[in-house]
């Protein structure tokens, strides 16, 4: 995040005697949204109002905006009253009365009210003459030309718009301004304590219009030596008394200072240590030693460094209120960090009402992340991180964090949550339409036949984010027994409780799917093998457990029926070879473990995950190791025992570093690929593992290397970044190890396919669309292919 600059009012009571010096500065970042044209007038009275919201469409993805808008309020009172200069203590209480404690922190930037209205009156004065405020008419508006800023004591004494002085002037060159606004804006500059002289002098111009040179002596401490930082945000503010300093007598003002000496030290006692840690401290406690006195501008640029700590560090609510102690060796810097003191969830319908909601809370408060909860500082990026979270239970349309200030709580933040859910029920239909040939090799009217899916979706049962998902599909709707294929879903979370803080889902399935089998497939030169289809239908259980964010586990029970089919969709219990004539043979390897076509079988299955990669501007890097274990139980036909494991290993190295953000352009990246399977035990055909295809070596078709008990795949990817898209260059080989033998029947020798297998070549990412040429070593040609999704 950016550095935040505050620009800001420092104010004590008694220049002479003040030891406390209250900032109240303005949050300008580059993650804040402000009308530029909106310009307020100093002499109007202000709502205070702090508004950051972090939105997120669901839709679209995270999209994280921050939108600060300060309030244009100074308030009326200043700051308790200070002890007298001498050895003894700090100051006096915090801040003044009216408009609330944020409407003290923030002050206005510009006060110009010239966006509000561009007329004025003409000065009616003699032109290039000097004059002071008070020759001014009460009853016109001035339009100021050009606003300076002059240090009396410095050689070059005209201060230029860069200075931390010019920051202070709520005065702007274009703006509009009555005799009472400028008048105000002088008291303004006397009382703040940044100057211990101060005066603002006229001269008329030609054309009607005045010029401002605003002259000063500024304010001086003693040398300091130590310096402490603390966190006042939920300190009760100490109030003014109603009477002034010049209407006590002599004894009355040393009473009342003693008395507001006592108090700052209890408060500062009460204070809880800030979050600034201590290289930063020691740093600003070195540029205090550095100087002679402490000066206005050293406490400006104090304030500049630890609000830019913070604001760095995310903490986009923190600002500095406060110096206490001038005059002491110990400086006191007081700190509002932005407390959390509430957090509040609302529903709201479709047009941004407030109304109930059906999701329960504790599902909502389950996702939010530690920090972002009651005794917290607000951080900006907990509040991402929370967007992402709740966005990850797909229950919203619309996600908000919003925190404001706490009006109860001087101080406080409070974080608003909004969300709009989802309609609980929703459903699809996806066509797709299919030619297949006709009498003579030729398409005709009625060879068209229409496909797709039918789903549906009950989500949010009882708003524990409990859900029933179901689909069908099928590649002809006119004839849907020949690949029907469905598949009906219960998704239980929180099965331990929404409270209880362990993680597991519960996930039940029915199902019924065919899929082309690979391990019948031929070799280089082959003549086409006919296909067998691999059908499967029946249960599945599995409960996922989260450990973190980056690694979860599955683990749970699978029992199915296995049917594999000819193209004809009858029973093949054996592949099929095409014979010299023309014929088909059915003498193939066997398809099944039972040797008829037909398999049942349980099984335990378990899946450990460990993905902690992440986007750098679109570019994927990190690590996801994957391991997956199958354990036949004895259960089915030939009463099967196996185990059947696998091991994914990929690595996504980042080349170079970049600087992340919004159209920066991604950096280059290594992407390194192992995977290896292996198999013990019995073994049917359809769960060989196979080698070749899109996902496992590409330039070869599916199963075309081999199919095996145990395999070995290695691969290496150079991803390199052109135009909003990148290009890359790949290698790949995979490997039986000697197990295709081992494999009932040995289909990779019937087949004739090699067992092992390498290729190269280079592709462009298109969209969704990768468009690839490889060279097959086996065969040594090369192709271009074009596959949907990612390789790795």
């Amino acid at each position: 995040m950016a550095p935040i600059a505050a620009t800001g009012y420092l104010t004590t009571p008694n220049l002479t005697s003040g030891r406390k010096l209250a900032i109240f500065p303005t949050v300008k970042s580059s993650l804040s949204s402000q009308n530029p044209n909106t310009t307020t007038s100093s002499h109007n009275t202000h709502l205070p109002s702090l508004k950051k919201i972090l939105s997120l469409s669901a839709a679209t993805g995270i999209i994280a905006t921050l939108a600060s808008q300060t309030p244009s309020l100074l308030g009326d009172g200043s700051g308790g009253g200070g002890a007298n200069g001498g050895n003894g203590g700090g100051g006096g209480g915090g801040g003044g009365g009216g408009g609330g404690f944020w409407s003290r922190i923030f002050s206005p930037a510009a006060i110009a009210n010239g966006e509000e209205s561009q007329e004025y009156d003409q000065h009616g004065l003699p032109v290039g003459i000097n004059f002071q405020l008070n020759k001014l008419s009460g009853f016109k508006r001035y339009k100021v030309s050009e606003v300076l800023f002059r240090d009396e004591l410095r050689t070059d004494n005209n201060v230029s718009m860069d200075d931390s002085f010019f920051e202070m002037m709520s005065l702007r060159a274009g703006g509009v301004y009555t005799k009472a606004d400028l008048q105000k804006e002088l008291e303004n500059l006397a009382t703040c304590g940044m100057f211990e002289k101060v005066n603002i002098e006229g001269k008329t111009k030609p054309d009607g219009t005045l010029g401002l040179t605003v002259s000063f002596v500024e304010s001086t401490w003693q040398r300091a030596d130590k310096f402490r930082c603390i966190n006042v945000g939920l300190l009760p503010q100490s109030k003014p008394i109603e009477i002034s300093e010049q209407d006590m007598t002599e004894k009355e003002r040393m009473e009342y200072a003693r008395l507001q000496e006592i108090d700052y030290i209890k408060r500062i006692d009460k204070a809880r240590p800030c979050l600034v840690p201590k290289p930063v401290l020691r740093e600003i406690t070195a540029m205090l030693r550095k100087e002679r006195r402490v000066t206005a501008r050293l406490l400006q640029k104090i304030r500049d460094r630890v609000q830019k700590w913070y604001h760095d560090q995310g903490y986009a609510c923190a600002q500095v209120v406060n110096f206490g102690n001038l005059n002491t060796q110990e400086i006191v810097c007081e700190v509002v960090e932005g407390d959390i003191t509430e957090l509040v969830v609302q529903f709201q319908d479709k047009l941004g009402n407030v109304c109930e909601g059906n999701t329960q809370f504790g599902v909502v408060r389950r996702e939010l992340p530690k920090q972002l909860r009651r005794g917290s500082v607000f951080n900006i990026e907990d509040g991402k991180q929370a967007l992402r979270n709740i966005n990850s239970l797909a229950l919203f349309s619309n996600i908000e964090v919003n925190p404001r200030p706490d009006e109860k709580n001087e101080g406080g933040i409070v974080v608003e949550i909004k969300l709009k859910e989802l309609e609980q029920k929703s459903a699809e239909v996806s066509t797709e339409w299919s030619i297949v040939p006709g009498r003579g090799g030729r398409p005709t009217l009625a060879s068209i036949q229409p496909g797709g899916t039918v789903s549906f979706e009950h989500r949010n049962l009882k708003g524990l984010n409990r859900s029933i998902l179901g689909s069908v599909t099928t590649s002809n709707f006119l004839n849907p027994q020949d690949d029907l294929a469905f598949k009906l879903e219960y998704v239980h979370p929180y099965l331990d409780g929404i409270s209880n803080p362990r993680n597991r889902t519960l996930r039940t399935s029915c199902f019924n799917s065919r899929k082309l089998s690979p391990v019948f497939t031929g070799g280089p030169g082959v003549d086409e093998v006919p296909p067998i289809w691999v059908d499967r239908a029946g249960v599945k259980a599995n409960i996922t457990e989260n450990f973190t964010r980056q690694s979860k586990f599955t683990y749970g029970l699978v029992m199915e029926e296995i049917t594999t089919r000819d193209e004809s969709s009858h029973i093949s219990p054996n592949g099929q070879r095409v014979l010299p004539s023309g014929g088909i043979s059915a003498d193939g390897p066997p398809t099944t473990l039972s040797g008829t076509g037909i398999d049942r079988m349980a099984f335990a299955q378990a899946n450990i995950t460990r993905d902690n990669t992440k986007f750098v501007n679109g570019a994927i890097v990190g690590e996801r190791n994957v391991f997956q274990l199958d354990q036949g139980l004895g259960i089915g036909s030939k009463f099967p025992i196996f185990n059947r494991h696998q091991l994914t290993l990929t690595k996504f190295i980042q080349l170079k570093q970049v600087e992340e953000g919004a159209g920066k352009p991604p950096p280059p990246v290594l992407v390194l690929h192992g995977h290896y399977g292996g198999c013990v035990g019995d073994l049917p055909s359809y769960d060989a593992f196979t080698l070749g295809g899109p996902y496992s070596v590409r330039g070869y078709n599916m199963g075309e290397i081999g199919a095996a008990r145990n395999i070995l795949e290695v691969a290496a990817e150079l991803r390199v970044p052109v135009r909003n898209t990148h290009v890359y260059a790949f290698a790949e080989h995979g490997n039986d190890l000697g197990s295709s033998k081992d494999v009932k029947g040995n289909p990779t020798e019937v087949y004739r396919r090699m067992g092992q297998g390498s290729s190269y070549g280079v592709g462009v990412k298109l969209g969704l669309v990768r468009a690839e040429y490889a060279v097959d070593h086996n065969s040594g040609t090369g192709a271009v292919f074009f596959r949907f999704g990612e390789r790795f």
